[in-house]
């Protein structure tokens, strides 16, 4: 007699297979969270079998439905998700956590097609998610569906709750987020335990549609999906009550199994208790043709022509930064920009007031503006996100996961360095280069004057991964044509002479003061050399070994805190690097020369900013001085 099996069936044993491969995998890698998979895998049963609208053969998809494990840890409950969707085969599911393989212990971007972001660092994945959700919603307005699955412990981090506010006051209701409430962290159990209704009552007053359910209860499971689709106006989060390493009694609410896989032989027991291992493939079902969708990115269509703004006299390079941000959204149809509710100081209002359908506020919540423009930028679009310099500093994990994301995301911080004057170390970003300078890949560019802004912005718009402009409160004169090009790792040489007896270089404010003191050094007969950084990552070698070879003695000027920043950036210029494939020699170090930093060394105050830059021994008569200290 055939056996016949109800859909309900079907996915109770679909479970049963995530449970067993999620264990399986682990206890081949010798690590892994298998119990964090377990108390979510009927969950995502339902929702792969009757929900999830995904190509898997076409990923790039834009009508897919998004899913985003913000608990990445739990990796191994995703990669049994695609072995069911035909994916991945088994082969490559036991290659968990191993060099080599593409199923890293929490999910990558780009080695894997159908992941949208890097997550495992917790608290992220939500913000990210609202970003591809206002994609959805506001920008490309496709009916696709973002799914984020949320770990309890997760709901700790303030970041949570700054993307559970922007998505009820964007009305996301293309967003559904999935609590495990599984009692259990990493050390014992998490602040709330099960206590679901205090997360109830959290959710319901940052405006979410709040539905509370078992989450081994597949009739429950079922009934929280359709009415999460059916509602509308607003977000809806789902709080299911789950047990960590649900269905095996040896893990099952059993604290000191966070993080830890069982051994072999516990791993055969477990198997047979759950059902042995299945082989269930899916026909996941494909998203509707969207009327009009194309490709991801296929957006740049505008004027198609970069229009310089006119500057006839001093500006601020945060305000050429926001008139060159008004310029390439006419241009490109695909920019969209950020701010943390100081457009009117980035200037990034000048962009809103130009294209307010692709400006988005995020208020003060560094954290979740980083996370939605990772999120938006996942679908094709060029996002710019503006803040004063120093308060990205509270958003630094996020810019970091960004990079792990492979992200293409532009930061732009104003109101750097002790030049911002009377209001103080607080909003002084004296940290923001050496920061920006250590993400792998990055781009760090700081503009002087009102059209290298501008050309930079043009440039740093075709970048590739995370990058950064500095931009700075005071007016500047403006310094170039407007033909000049601003190559990234490139630089300017402004002043130059057989003569030169040092080389001052510094960028923003500080290249002004370096001019003032070639004026004046030049009047005391003594020749120097003067290069603009602009590009502070990639730093341009060639110029400063050259003049290094050509003048002896380098003096870096800057408006940062002497550790990380410009003085850095020359003095890589001259280290060797390491062998970069096997079997290469290291290469040789150039010639090391003279290199003084000039540099805020001490915490500043309040004043005025021609105070405050002289007490930092960064204004032009310091420069003298030291100039003249080390070449007379």
């Amino acid at each position: 007699m055939v056996e016949v099996q109800t859909a309900t069936e079907q996915i109770q044993k679909l479970a049963q297979q995530f449970r067993v491969d999620s264990i399986r995998a682990t206890t081949e890698a010798g690590s892994g969270h298998p119990t964090s998979c377990m108390s979510a895998a009927d969950m995502m049963a339902v929702l792969l079998s009757k929900y999830l609208r995904f190509d898997f053969d076409k990923p790039e998809n834009p009508a897919n439905d998004r899913l985003i494990f913000s608990k990445g840890h739990a990796a191994p409950l995703l990669y049994a998700m695609y072995k069911a969707a035909g994916a991945i085969d088994d082969k490559e599911l036991m290659t968990l956590r191993k060099f080599g393989s593409r199923l890293e212990g929490h999910p990558i971007p780009q080695v894997l097609p159908w992941v949208e972001v890097a997550t495992g660092s917790l608290g992220q994945g939500l913000a990210m998610g609202v970003g591809i959700a206002i994609n959805g919603h506001y920008l490309d307005k496709l009916p696709y569906r973002t799914w984020v699955l949320m770990g309890d412990s997760e709901t700790a981090e303030g970041s949570v709750w700054e993307a559970m506010a922007c998505a009820s006051h964007y009305k996301l209701d293309n967003i559904t987020a999935i609590i495990d409430m599984n009692r259990l962290g990493q050390r014992g159990e998490t602040a709330l335990g099960w206590n679901s209704e205090v997360y109830a009552e959290r959710c319901k007053a940052f405006g979410w549609h709040v539905i509370e359910i078992n989450g081994h209860d597949f009739e429950a499971i079922d009934k929280a999906f359709q009415e999460a689709i059916k509602t509308t106006g607003q977000p809806t989060v789902i709080i299911a009550k789950t047990d960590k390493g649900h269905g095996l009694p040896l893990t099952q609410n059993q604290d000191n199994w966070h993080g830890k896989p069982l051994s072999k032989e516990q791993a055969e027991e477990a198997i047979k208790q759950l059902g042995n291992p299945a082989d269930i493939k899916l026909d996941i079902q494909k998203p509707a043709a969207a009327p009009g969708a194309g490709k991801i990115g296929d957006t740049k269509s505008g004027s198609g022509k970069f229009e310089m703004p006119n500057f006839p006299g001093p500006i601020a390079t945060r305000e050429a930064y926001g008139d060159a941000l008004k310029a390439l959204g006419q241009a490109y149809k695909n920019v969209v920009v950020l701010d943390a509710e100081v457009s009117n100081s980035t200037y990034a209002d000048k962009f809103a007031k130009a294209h307010m359908e692709r400006f988005f506020e995020m208020y003060i919540a560094e954290q979740l503006m980083v996370g939605v423009a990772c999120g938006i930028s996942t679908r094709g679009k060029s996002v710019w996100s503006s803040t004063f310099a120093a308060f990205f500093t509270r958003a630094y994990d996020f810019i970091r996961m960004a990079e792990i994301s492979r992200a293409t995301i532009k930061l732009a911080g104003s109101h750097a360095g002790c030049s911002i004057g009377e209001d103080g170390p607080s909003q002084m970003a004296l940290e923001d280069l050496a920061m920006m300078r250590s993400i792998h890949d990055s781009t760090v560019l700081y503009p002087s004057d009102g059209i290298s802004t501008v050309k930079l912005v043009h440039e740093m718009n075709e970048v590739k991964g995370v990058s950064y402009m500095r931009t700075t409160r005071a007016k500047t004169r403006i310094l170039y044509k407007e033909d000049d090009e601003f190559p990234i790792g490139g630089s300017k040489v402004l002043k130059s002479s057989p003569e030169d007896q040092a080389t001052l270089v510094g960028a923003g404010i500080t290249l002004h003061e370096c001019l003032k003191a070639y004026d004046e050094l030049k009047s005391q007969g003594i020749s120097v050399r003067v290069i603009d950084l602009y590009s502070v990552k990639p730093v341009d070698e060639a110029t400063l070994q050259k003049a290094a070879k050509e003048t002896g003695l380098i003096i870096t000027v800057e408006d940062h805190w002497t550790e990380g920043g410009i003085g850095d950036a020359v003095l890589g210029a001259f280290a060797g690097k390491g062998q970069s494939e096997r079997g290469s020699k290291p290469e040789i170090p150039q010639a090391l020369p003279k290199v003084v930093k000039i540099a805020v060394s001490t915490m500043p105050g309040s004043g005025t900013p021609e105070e405050l830059m002289d007490a930092a021994g960064i204004t032009s008569p310091h420069i003298v001085r030291t100039v003249k200290s080390l070449v007379t």
